[in-house]
């Protein structure tokens, strides 16, 4: 048994220094990309910016558009690098910068999010419907299709809380709305995915 958990013990300690070794080589990147080495930027760009086209796609619904607000968000993240302070990952601080773009983007759509306080059917997401939503995880990708093909509002919605793992606290913040709205557009936004798999 100590041999076993002086084993365990080597074994953390060696994933511990991967772990730091690779924050640390991180760091020195975004270092670098502090002081504009375009090395650094451009190593920077390689690790991330496949997640954040996708994140933008999954807003915007638009290849194009979702290049252009990828490349544009890497631009502004160099620009204003100074300003992360580290509380958070570079790639949760980044990721930020491409869902406000992105939304700014369908602002300028004119893109409509209803207004969810004027349904009164909406049920809670712990309801009969959740259950049944529960089921659909299983089926990833045709659930992605189908979220790209809802409107705006509810693909928003969701591609926030499902798919970027955005809370309801932090998607109230993000789109300048209160969290029991985010929930109400959340439940309605399943509501209609549900719908959508149906009809398909």
């Amino acid at each position: 048994m100590g041999a076993a958990t002086h084993i365990e013990t080597s074994l953390y300690v060696k994933m511990s220094n991967v772990e730091a070794a690779f924050k640390n080589l991180h760091q020195d990147l975004l270092n670098g990309c502090k002081i504009g080495d375009q090395k650094a930027q451009f190593q920077i760009y390689k690790l991330y910016y496949k997640a954040m086209y996708n994140t933008s796609l999954r807003i915007v619904s638009d290849t194009m558009e979702a290049e252009d607000i990828m490349q544009e968000s890497f631009l502004s993240a160099f620009e204003k690098i100074d300003t992360y302070s580290g509380t958070v990952s570079f790639g949760a601080w980044l990721k930020k910068i491409v869902v406000n773009r992105s939304l700014d983007s369908l602002n300028k759509r004119k893109a409509i999010f209803e207004d969810i306080e004027s349904h009164v059917d909406i049920r809670d997401e712990s309801g009969v419907d959740s259950a049944r939503y529960e089921e659909l995880e299983s089926k990833v990708e045709e659930v992605k299709g189908a979220i790209e093909r809802l409107p705006d509002g509810y693909r928003v919605i969701l591609s926030l809380y499902l798919l970027e793992g955005y809370d309801h606290d932090e998607i109230a913040e993000i789109l300048s709305i209160n969290s029991s709205t985010s929930r109400s557009q959340l439940s309605r936004a399943k509501q209609k995915l549900i719908g959508e798999l149906k009809g398909k």
